[in-house]
């Protein structure tokens, strides 16, 4: 069954057996979210969670390189470059369903197989049944464009194990199965060939099935996912990272021998610094939160001041526009990102997106 009313070419709803399938479909893209397919979930989710036939939610994307990329941040950089006003209107339909995920009635279920980054996160690990595979590739890739973690990763990051979540926020490294679910950002491992005899099987429970009955499916399908690296560096990651600046954590890296140390210094170094060091505040007023909505807010006031700015536009050039991988950053050093040039980012001018939440 086609749920027509809401039906795009770029996301798919559809149903198998009991299971509501949310299909994100723009594979040459990476299935990357846009205004049009943030706009026509949440309706479908609403309707999903109160229609009495449907035991649970299942989203998924078109093709095998991955489930979602993250925004369309091509999008948002020919918005912002040509000045036009409706240029944050896409976080403010995207930050609501992330919310919803997050306080979702029924059973959701999110296939984070292949590329799952930014948005993507967003839209999966807010969920209660995160289901990685040998072919995901996780990150928060955002301080390599000019930009900050962003969807609720300020809520879900500061929740990780010590200082993970702080060592994925500002390297935006890749991390695969095994440190998702060690990160806490996904719960169990499939293997990708299964995916398939896995969704034909929660469409087979009944109607009013619960969490539980959901999650004894799941594991019915779920084996080992490895050894987690970032289980295996995290003293030192705990170490390095509980530092408070992003000066006093680089000074502490080079402190430390090795080969993963090294390496994390070198990714660090190639980042934004206006942008590592709102991550890092971003991260530490997350741990201090109330709640998902706050972290939300915050973020969303943070990246409207971005647009503001050059860096973004800088990153999204080098990484998407030109792809010469060579961002030129201004200011270039953290010695020249003051806390005062980071305090106006923390001011908002906006309405807020939840004023029924109001902090």
């Amino acid at each position: 069954m086609t749920d027509r009313a809401v039906q795009t070419d770029e996301i798919l709803f559809s149903r198998i057996g009991s299971a509501a399938i949310i299909r994100l479909n723009r594979p040459k893209a990476l299935n990357s979210l846009n205004l049009a397919m943030v706009h026509a979930m949440k309706p479908a989710m609403e309707r999903f969670a109160n229609d009495p036939e449907i035991s649970c939610v299942i989203l998924t994307g078109e093709g095998e390189r991955g489930l979602c990329a993250g925004g369309d941040i091509r999008a948002i950089y020919q918005l912002g470059k040509a000045g036009d006003p409706d240029v944050t209107r896409f976080w403010r339909e995207e930050f609501p369903i992330n919310y919803t995920i997050a306080r979702y009635p029924k059973p959701y279920v999110a296939l984070m197989d292949g590329i799952v980054m930014g948005g993507g996160v967003g839209v999966a690990s807010h969920g209660r049944h995160r289901i990685v595979t040998e072919r995901t590739k996780l990150a928060m890739p955002e301080t390599g464009i000019g930009y900050v973690p962003d969807v609720g990763a300020t809520w879900l990051l500061p929740r990780a194990p010590g200082e993970i979540g702080t060592w994925m926020g500002l390297t935006g490294e890749i991390v695969g199965a095994a440190d998702a679910i060690f990160a806490g950002l996904a719960d169990m491992f499939v293997p990708s060939e299964r995916l398939g005899a896995l969704t034909q099987a929660l469409g087979e429970l009944k109607a009013g099935s619960s969490d539980r009955d959901v999650r004894a499916v799941i594991d019915g399908f779920a084996g080992a996912p490895g050894e987690s690296r970032l289980a295996m560096h995290r003293d030192l990651i705990d170490r390095v990272f509980a530092f408070d600046t992003v000066e006093e954590i680089i000074a502490a890296l080079e402190t430390e021998p090795g080969e993963f140390a090294a390496e994390t210094r070198a990714v660090i170094a190639r980042r934004s610094p206006t942008s590592l060091k709102l991550t890092l505040r971003l991260l530490r007023a997350g741990r201090k939160s109330s709640g998902l909505v706050e972290c939300l807010e915050r973020e969303f006031t943070v990246a409207s001041e971005l647009l503001r700015n050059r860096d973004f536009y800088e990153g999204v050039r080098a990484a998407v526009i030109d792809k010469d991988r060579n961002p030129q950053w201004q200011p270039a050093t953290l010695a020249q990102v003051s806390d005062a040039d980071l305090d106006r980012y923390f001011v908002g001018g906006h309405a807020v997106l939840f004023p029924e939440h109001r902090l």
